[in-house]
């Protein structure tokens, strides 16, 4: 459609435009005295705080060093294998370190604790964490050849690494538990929600997993803080390792207790089972069948099913074609 507006009703709506944006001020100056009353939360003082996308960077660029050559846009050769890590691991440490020291250095000026030497303890820190990349390799092979030979779909070692999510999460896990372990701030977090965000896999950073891991299809998993995972466990999408109901200050009153269950070696846990507690354990080479709900504990070798629903068949009448009759079933009860 043609505009046949004249420059004069142009002119107009212009003005008209200007108007509006005449009360954005009065808007900014709301805003800014909320944020200095305390009626929200922000971050305007003085204190450096990590980022998020250089928190992202570090868990990409430690990828492209524990899967050599899968996340890379250039061939690796393996005459140049040593070149390539020495590289991509000054990468890392820079990288890694910077970002240790913003998050310490933010918990002692926001929280006005001791000096905790932050410098030192960044660089410490991640040159730590850097040196257990050849463990986490070790550990993380074993995850990928869980999920090669738990899944009947999985085509190859190079499928998993490229395209589960599962495996995704559980990379990244690994990295932040490093860190956790370190007691740094903020960027554990920080890296496994990037990951619940991406796969739907909610692994908290504090939770203990032990070797040959897998996580069939991952949508909807939540794995919490003080959950403990022993070896060899399969568990499918939908599953919660959760807590019991907690109390309106639990996140001062429960943080040091075990809220979590236990999962022992060899068990596995099908789709939309939930199990809750910190004193709830599965015992080893036990079978959770899906569905199932769990606040009390389950010896070893033992399956938890749920009984099987009844269905009834009925006939819709009067909706089909020709004789008006369609079948659904024959009408009896299995």
């Amino acid at each position: 459609m043609i505009d046949t507006s004249t420059p004069e009703q142009c002119t107009a709506r212009l003005a008209d435009s200007a108007r509006y944006r005449t009360a954005l001020p009065r808007i900014v100056d709301e805003l800014a005295a909320s944020c200095r009353d305390g009626s929200g939360y922000e971050h305007l003082a003085p204190e450096p705080i990590p980022s998020r996308e250089a928190t992202i960077a570090i868990i990409h660029q430690a990828r492209k060093i524990v899967f050599p050559g899968y996340f890379t846009p250039i061939r690796i050769d393996p005459s140049t294998l040593e070149y390539y890590l020495g590289h991509e691991t000054a990468n890392l440490h820079e990288m890694l370190s910077e970002q240790v020291i913003l998050a310490v250095r933010h918990n002692c000026l926001r929280y006005h604790e001791a000096c905790s030497h932050c410098e030192e303890r960044g660089h410490e820190a991640a040159l730590a964490v850097i040196g257990e990349l050849p463990r986490l390799r070790r550990l993380l092979a074993d995850d990928v050849r869980a999920a090669l030979e738990g899944d009947p779909a999985a085509q190859s070692i190079d499928e998993v690494i490229f395209s589960y999510p599962g495996l995704f999460a559980i990379t990244i896990y690994r990295l932040a538990h490093a860190l956790w372990r370190r007691d740094v701030p903020l960027l554990p977090r920080m890296m496994t929600e990037y990951a619940h965000s991406k796969t739907g896999i909610d692994i908290n950073p504090g939770a203990r997993i032990g070797e040959y891991f897998f996580i069939d299809h991952g949508t909807g998993i939540v794995i919490g803080e003080t959950t403990g995972i022993g070896d060899r466990v399969r568990i499918y999408q939908g599953v919660t390792l959760g807590a019991l109901s907690l109390p309106r200050d639990a996140g001062s009153s429960c943080r040091d207790t075990k809220r979590h269950p236990t999962i022992e070696d060899d068990v596995i846990i099908y789709s939309g089972a939930t199990i809750l507690g910190g004193d709830t354990v599965i015992g080893a080479r036990s079978v959770i069948g899906g569905n199932v709900w769990l606040t009390s504990s389950v010896p070893p070798d033992t399956k938890v099913l749920l009984k099987t629903p009844e269905q009834v068949h009925l006939q819709n009448r009067g909706q089909g074609p020709g004789d008006g009759r369609r079948e659904m079933g024959d009408g009896r009860r299995n």
